[in-house]
């Protein structure tokens, strides 16, 4: 009898060690992919509904980078901008909240600023165009006059190593754009380069990925011609 408590408990273990693997998995799916914004594009969603933002605005969106471009209203006072960045993201998260946080908005130009989180997660710059072509399409699928701009993956010093991950899939882009008069392409690439060939570090925070108020102070130098 004493056996078979024994084999009862070990299995009775097995079960839950089982059940735990399976709910973890099941965690880790709703925290990775397109599914770990749902609460911010949710957010989106429902100051839209509160105040609904205008149509035919410049929309910017993507990851960091614009999320925390906080001076978008008053760095571009002759247009009507929308801020739909989300921290982390991807080219392919815009792709896949595009139904969402892009096209409800008819806007008249699309800042996207993607790439350098996908090319952190070992991303391919094949992929990255790919996204970025998948992307493009789908908006002109529905909103065919709509200009997208791509604002180029930066040079940071905390992702220095990956520099020519980054420079293959501004490339790409960059080469797409020019097929396309609706199609832009914004290097910023080069101007935040030092006369060393590398990131100007007076640029960036102290994590040396995210950008200052000198830093911005160059993206809107560098992009208020492309939104006239």
């Amino acid at each position: 009898m004493k056996r078979v408590s024994q084999k009862n408990g070990s299995l009775a273990i097995l079960l839950l060690l089982g059940s735990e693997f399976l709910a973890s998995g099941l965690r880790a799916q709703t925290n990775s992919g397109p599914a770990r914004f749902e609460a911010e594009i949710k957010a989106f969603e429902t100051a839209d509904r509160t105040n609904p933002p205008p149509q035919g605005a410049v929309l910017f969106v993507g990851s960091s980078s614009i999320r925390l471009w906080k001076t978008l209203a008053r760095d571009f006072p002759d247009h009507k901008v929308i801020n739909r960045g989300f921290g982390g993201s991807h080219v392919a998260d815009s792709l896949a909240f595009a139904d969402r946080i892009i096209l409800p908005y008819k806007p008249k130009t699309v800042v996207l600023y993607a790439g350098d989180n996908d090319i952190a997660a070992g991303k391919a710059p094949e992929t990255v165009f790919a996204d970025f072509n998948s992307l493009t399409e789908k908006i002109h699928a529905k909103l065919p006059q709509t200009r997208i701009a791509f604002i180029s993956i930066k040079p940071c010093p905390s992702r220095w190593h990956l520099v020519d991950k980054i420079r293959a899939a501004n490339e790409m882009i960059a080469r797409r754009c020019a097929q396309d008069k609706r199609l832009v392409y914004i290097d910023v690439f080069g101007p935040m380069l030092g006369t060393d060939g590398k990131p100007r570090p007076e640029l960036f925070v102290e994590d040396k990925l995210h950008m200052n108020e000198q830093g911005y102070a160059l993206w809107k130098r560098i992009v208020v011609p492309h939104l006239q």
